[in-house]
């Protein structure tokens, strides 16, 4: 037993239109879309902007530079560099450029060392606390144990710019 049927999408009208009219004189008309911007869907306000950050050192002075929130990875280097310069740093060496994340820079305290020297860890993680406790981590193991210490720590998160 089979009965065929037709449907249609709003009445007697085809998908996408509604019965319009009264007895006798029927029709469809289309239905009638929002209008304005939203008939395009969101339109974005802005856009999210990359952050660069650097960190440099010249081993032989130990000057360290560190520049933070730039717009290019070649920007947060070339202010690093300048401020190791300008604390004393002869031969300046990017020690780790990241973006939209922080860093850290851990040293082995000066009591652990027993007049000896170590050499600075840098890491970079999502938050502050993380990269500090991963720049503590690799430089205790570096140092074979020694005591360590946070000496600098920054973040370069991205930043929203509008396009108002």
């Amino acid at each position: 037993m089979a009965i065929p049927t037709t449907s249609l999408a709003e009445g007697r009208c085809p998908p996408g239109q509604y019965p319009v009219g009264g007895q006798g004189t029927g029709g469809c008309a289309p239905i009638p879309s929002t209008g304005g911007a939203d008939a395009r869907g969101p339109v974005p306000t802005g856009k999210w902007e990359t952050r660069w950050g650097a960190i440099s050192e010249d081993l032989n002075t130990l000057a360290t530079g560190a520049a933070v929130s730039m717009k290019s990875k070649r920007q947060a280097i070339a202010a690093a560099t300048a401020e190791c310069e300008k604390l004393g740093g002869k031969a300046c060496k990017t020690r780790l450029t990241y973006f939209n994340q922080c860093a850290a820079l851990a040293d082995a305290t000066a009591e652990s060392l027993n007049g000896g020297t170590g050499t600075s860890i840098a890491a970079h993680a999502e938050t502050e606390d993380q990269a500090k406790n991963l720049a503590l981590a690799q430089c205790g193991s570096a140092q074979g144990g020694q005591k360590c210490s946070i000496v600098y720590s920054a973040c370069s998160m991205s930043e929203f710019r509008s396009f108002r």
